[in-house]
């Protein structure tokens, strides 16, 4: 079992940024790759960051750029740097851990931009 927390989401104003963690525990070990998924309302949940146990991340075509997805092995944390936001930008935002047989959420929080 993998536990997943998410902080860091908030209100910020178009331009701003935020940057979210996600803090790991449990059988961290088996992990291969953790990443970042949004859902804004009335949409599907889809992919914003990735990076793997080697460090190989991978990014949305539409946060190219603003965003980076970094990890800090010693801390068990995984982080989503956001730069110049913008209101299409919120939505809920998952933490998202992948072993070889299980796929793992935490439970979201909440970005929103202002314009």
């Amino acid at each position: 079992q993998v536990q997943l927390v998410e902080s860091g989401g908030g209100l910020v104003q178009a331009g701003g940024s935020l940057r979210l963690s996600c803090a790991a525990s449990g059988s961290i070990f088996s992990i291969n790759a953790m990443g970042w998924y949004r859902q804004a309302p009335g949409k599907q949940r889809e992919l914003v960051a990735t990076i793997t146990s080697g460090g190989s991340t991978n990014y949305a075509d539409s946060v190219k750029g603003r965003c980076t997805i970094s990890r800090d092995n010693a801390k068990n944390t995984v982080y989503l740097q956001m730069n110049s936001l913008k209101p299409e930008d919120t939505a809920v935002y998952y933490c998202n851990a992948k072993t070889s047989r299980w796929v793992y959420w935490g439970q979201g929080t909440q970005v929103t931009v202002s314009s």
